[in-house]
C-alpha cells in the first residue's frame, strides 16, 4: 500500500476538458506541492519558506522559477551538454508572469525567504503550459502554510474565429485575433499580458471579463481543496512590525505636507525632486534623533515612505497634476531622429522627457536565424528584438552581468509589438534583428524601445505595414473615498507610488500588444475602460510625433545593406546546384562573395541570394540559372564534347546536361566514324530537337545548322 494520502480536484472549462489538482503523492517534504494536469501536460509546484528571516532584510525574498524538462517531451536537449542548463527565455517569461501576480499576494511584512518552482514533468503538444504555471503555484500556496492572500490563477484567452475560449488548443491559437494570459483573485483582475491583431479597447476588456470568470471558478476549486489539507488550515506565525502610533503622527505631520508642497511646485527634473524630497527627510531625521538618539531607523523610514507617498498620492488626486508639472494626459516632450548611425542598416533615436532610446536594425541571412531549441518546440525565428538597460541610463554604478529577467521581459513586450506590423516572408526575405539600448530612463523604457523599433525599422527600408508606438499608464486611487487620477506615460516615480502600470502598444487602428500590473484589489472595468481610452488618445499623439520624423518605410535599401533574390528552381536540380559534398554551391560563392540557400518546399528548390552589390548578386543569379535552366526544344546551345562513342557524342549543353548527338546528325555526309571530325572538349553548336518524354534525354542535332551541300549536276547538266 502506498505511504500517502492523496487529495485531488477539478476544474472543468467551458469547452468540456478537465484540469485536475493533485496534492499529497509528490514532494512531500515541501511546505507545498500540487501536480496540475490537463491532458497529458503534467506541471508539479513546490514552494518552500525559510523558518527565519536575515536580520537586514525588510523586503519579501520571493523566487520564482519555471523549467520544462525536455524528457517530460519526450526530446533530449540540442546543447553540448546534453541536459538542461540556464533557463530559456521563454521559461523566464512565464517566470515573470507567474511572480507578477504573486508577489503582491503575501503580507507586506513577511520578509522570510520563499521559493517557488514549477516544472514541466510531462508535455502535450495541443497544451500551452504558461496558462496552467500560476494555478499550480498558487494551489501549492493555497495548501501550505506560508501566509498567503490568495488563491490566485491565470488563464489564457483568445479569440479564435470570432468566438472567446479559455486555454485553447496550441494549434487554434495561430488563428487567434486576441491571445492574452489574465491573472486574477476571485475579486478583481491582477495581471494581463498577452498580443492582438489591432483591436479595440472594448473588445481587449470583453476578453479580460471573460478570462476572469473563468478564472472565479479556479478559485473556488483551489479553496476546496485548500479545505482538504490540514496544513493549511493555520497559517504560520511570524513577528509583525513594530508599532509607534505617536512616532507615526510626528512623522506624518513633519513630512506630509512639505511632501505635498514639493510634489505641486512641478519640478520637471527628477534629480532636482529627489534633492527636494530627501533635504525634508534629513530635516526630519536630524530633529528625531535629537529628540530621541535612540530612535528606530527601520521604524522611521517606513513611517516616513508612507506620509510622503501619501502626500504625493493625495497632492495627484485632488490638484489632478503631476509631479513634473503635466496635466494628467499630457504626454512629456518628444523628439526623435532616424539615420542617427551611419554604419547600421537601420537606426533611431527616440526620446521621450527623460528616457531615451538608441536602437539599431540589422539584416541578415537565413543563416542568421535564431535557432529555438527548448522541451515544447524546436525550429528558427527569423525576427529578433533584444533589450538593454545598462546601469549609467539611471545614474547609478552596477556591474554588467547580461539581460535579466527584467530585460528579457521587456524586450518581449517590444517585439510581440512590432512583430504584429513585420512583412511576410515573401516580401522580407531578411533575418532582422533590432537591439534597443536604453541611455537614459525615467519611466516606460520599453515603450520607448517600441516607437525607436518601430522607427529604425522603417528607416532600414522594412515595408512595415503601419507604425507602433506605446504608451505606460498609471493610477492613483483613494481607498476610502473612491476618487482616482489615470495618468498618461507615468515617471519612474509615479509608477512606483501608483496603483497600476499599464503599458499598451498599438497602431492607429487598434492594440497589438499589452501588460498589465495592477497593485490594489478591486479595479473597476470602468476605470480600466477609462484608462485604455485614455492610452488610446496618448498613443495617436506619440504616433503623430514619431510621423515628424519618418511616416513610412525608406524606399530604398541603405548601400551596406545586403541585397536579397529569390529565385524558384524545380526539385531535379538542387542536388546539381549543391553539388557533391557542397562543393558547387561553396564555389559560387566563393566566386561571387554572394550568400546561396538553397531549401525545398513545395516540391520546389527555393533559392536565396545574397549580396552587397548587384555584380556580385547577378553573378551568382547566372551562375545558379546555368545550372538549373530547363532546355528548350529548338533552341541553338553552344555545347563541348564530353565524349565519343563508335554512335555518336555526348555533348553538354548546359552545367550537368548531356545530349547525345548522333552520328547521323553531326554532318549532311554519311560518317564511319567521329574520330578527326570532332574531339572530347571541342566546342561546337547544337540544336535540341527532342527530349524523350520517358526518360528525360536530349537528341541533338548539328547538321541543321549546317548549310546543305548542293546537289551534284545531273549527265544532262541540269541542275
Amino acid at each position: 500500500m502506498p505511504n500517502y494520502t492523496a487529495v485531488t480536484k477539478h476544474i472543468t472549462l467551458p469547452d468540456g476538458r478537465q484540469i485536475s489538482i493533485e496534492t499529497g503523492k509528490l514532494a512531500k517534504f515541501a511546505d507545498g506541492a500540487v501536480v496540475v494536469r490537463l491532458g497529458d501536460a503534467m506541471l508539479l509546484a513546490t514552494v518552500v519558506s525559510q523558518p527565519s528571516a536575515r536580520g537586514d532584510v525588510d523586503f519579501l525574498p520571493l523566487s520564482v522559477d519555471y523549467q520544462e524538462k525536455f524528457g517530460g517531451a519526450g526530446n533530449i536537449p540540442g546543447s553540448f551538454q546534453r541536459r538542461e542548463g540556464r533557463l530559456s527565455d521563454y521559461e523566464i517569461l512565464v517566470c515573470r508572469l507567474v511572480d507578477r501576480i504573486l508577489r503582491p499576494m503575501f503580507p507586506k511584512d513577511y520578509h522570510y525567504e520563499v521559493q517557488v518552482m514549477i516544472t514541466l514533468i510531462s508535455a502535450d503538444k495541443t497544451v500551452q503550459p504558461d496558462a496552467l504555471a500560476a494555478l499550480a503555484a498558487s494551489a501549492a500556496l493555497s495548501i501550505s502554510d506560508i501566509p498567503f492572500a490568495g488563491p490566485i490563477s491565470e488563464v489564457r484567452v483568445a479569440r479564435i474565429d470570432g468566438k472567446l475560449q479559455i486555454n485553447p488548443l496550441t494549434a487554434d491559437i495561430a488563428r487567434a485575433d486576441i491571445d492574452l494570459i489574465v491573472g486574477a483573485t476571485a475579486d478583481s483582475v491582477a495581471m494581463v499580458e498577452g498580443e492582438m491583431n489591432e483591436v479595440s479597447e472594448e473588445e481587449m476588456v470583453e476578453a479580460i471579463a471573460y478570462a476572469h470568470e473563468a478564472i472565479k471558478e479556479q478559485v473556488r476549486v483551489q479553496q476546496e481543496l485548500a479545505a482538504e489539507v490540514e496544513k493549511s488550515h493555520v497559517k504560520r506565525e511570524y513577528p509583525k512590525y513594530e508599532e509607534n502610533d505617536d512616532l507615526k503622527k510626528r512623522i506624518h505631520e513633519g513630512v506630509y505636507q512639505q511632501a505635498y508642497e514639493i510634489a505641486k511646485s512641478g519640478n520637471t527634473s527628477k534629480s532636482g525632486r529627489k534633492e527636494a524630497f530627501s533635504a525634508v527627510k534629513k530635516s526630519l531625521t536630524e530633529k528625531l534623533l535629537e529628540e530621541q538618539p535612540e530612535l528606530d531607523m527601520k521604524m522611521f523610514g517606513r513611517y516616513y515612505s508612507s506620509a510622503e507617498k501619501k502626500a504625493i498620492r493625495d497632492m495627484m488626486i485632488k490638484e489632478r497634476t503631476r509631479l513634473d508639472g503635466r496635466a494628467l494626459t499630457q504626454i512629456r516632450p518628444i523628439w526623435s531622429e532616424v539615420n542617427y548611425l551611419p554604419g547600421a542598416h537601420g537606426s533611431a533615436l527616440f526620446t521621450r522627457g527623460e528616457t531615451q532610446s538608441l536602437t539599431t536594425v540589422a539584416l541578415g541571412t537565413k543563416l542568421d536565424e535564431q535557432i529555438i531549441d527548448t522541451a515544447m518546440t524546436s525550429g528558427y525565428s527569423k525576427f529578433m528584438l533584444h533589450y538593454n538597460f545598462p546601469a549609467f541610463s539611471t545614474g547609478e554604478v552596477k556591474p554588467n552581468r547580461g539581460p535579466g529577467r527584467r530585460e528579457i521581459g521587456h524586450g518581449n513586450l517590444a517585439q510581440r509589438s512590432l512583430k504584429k506590423v513585420m512583412p511576410s516572408d515573401d516580401e522580407n526575405p531578411y533575418t532582422v534583428r533590432i537591439v534597443s539600448d536604453i541611455l537614459e530612463s525615467n519611466g516606460s523604457s520599453s515603450m520607448a524601445t517600441v516607437c525607436a523599433g518601430s522607427m529604425a525599422l522603417m528607416d532600414a527600408g522594412i515595408p512595415v505595414r503601419a507604425a507602433v508606438s506605446g504608451i505606460a499608464m498609471g493610477l492613483v486611487q483613494d481607498k476610502e473615498t473612491g476618487e482616482y487620477a489615470v495618468l498618461s506615460d507615468i515617471l519612474g516615480d509615479e509608477d512606483h507610488l501608483g496603483d497600476m502600470d499599464f503599458k499598451v502598444t498599438g497602431t492607429e487602428k487598434g492594440i497589438v500588444a499589452c501588460q498589465m500590473d495592477i497593485k490594489i484589489q478591486g479595479l473597476s472595468a470602468e476605470i480600466m475602460t477609462a484608462a485604455l481610452h485614455q492610452a488610446r488618445e496618448g498613443r495617436l499623439h506619440i504616433l503623430r510625433e514619431m510621423a515628424k520624423t519618418i511616416s513610412q518605410p525608406a524606399a530604398e535599401l541603405k548601400p551596406h545593406t545586403p541585397r536579397s533574390h529569390k529565385m524558384l528552381i524545380d526539385k531535379e536540380f538542387i542536388g546539381a546546384v549543391i553539388g557533391p559534398g557542397g562543393k558547387v554551391i561553396q564555389q559560387i560563392q566563393k566566386d561571387t562573395n554572394a550568400t546561396v540557400i538553397i531549401e525545398e518546399k513545395d516540391e520546389k528548390g527555393h533559392v536565396s541570394i545574397y549580396a552587397s552589390n548587384q555584380e556580385d548578386m547577378q553573378a551568382a543569379i547566372s551562375r545558379i540559372q546555368a545550372i538549373a535552366a530547363v532546355p528548350e526544344v529548338g533552341a541553338t546551345y553552344k555545347g563541348k564534347v564530353r565524349s565519343i562513342q563508335p554512335y555518336g557524342a555526348f555533348v553538354e549543353i548546359m552545367p550537368g546536361k548531356d545530349g547525345l548527338l548522333h552520328i547521323s546528325e553531326v554532318s549532311h555526309e554519311r560518317l564511319a566514324a567521329l574520330e578527326g571530325v570532332l574531339e572530347v572538349g571541342q566546342e561546337i553548336d547544337v540544336k535540341l530537337l527532342d527530349i524523350d518524354k520517358k526518360t528525360g534525354k536530349y537528341r541533338l542535332s548539328r547538321k541543321v545548322l549546317l548549310p546543305k551541300p548542293e546537289r551534284a549536276a545531273d549527265s544532262n547538266g541540269a541542275a
